[in-house]
């Protein structure tokens, strides 16, 4: 099962450790260090066009994790999950 992200961006849905709302997550301070060391490292991929409302956490094949940030809320992302949509 795959999950389509947005931007032709597709990712195997077994490698999704989660999704998160931007908004929500944001405010803490750990996870916004958490996203500036993964912009740092080369680890965070924009896949918006407009401002991101949330961010997928996928772990890495072979390495450390990767970061989505995307255009979709959470809740469209495990509706897209949920049915095998790629809309």
């Amino acid at each position: 099962m795959y999950l389509h992200i947005g931007q032709n961006v597709i990712i195997p849905f077994r490698d999704v450790v989660g999704l998160f709302d931007l908004d929500n997550t944001s405010a803490s301070r750990l996870t916004r260090s958490f996203l500036e060391r993964a912009e740092k490292e080369g680890r965070l991929v924009n896949v918006s066009d407009d401002l991101p409302r949330s961010f997928v956490l996928c772990s890495g094949q072979e390495g450390p994790p990767v970061v989505y940030l995307c255009q979709l809320s959470t809740a469209a992302l495990l509706r897209r999950a949920e049915n095998n949509s790629f809309e």
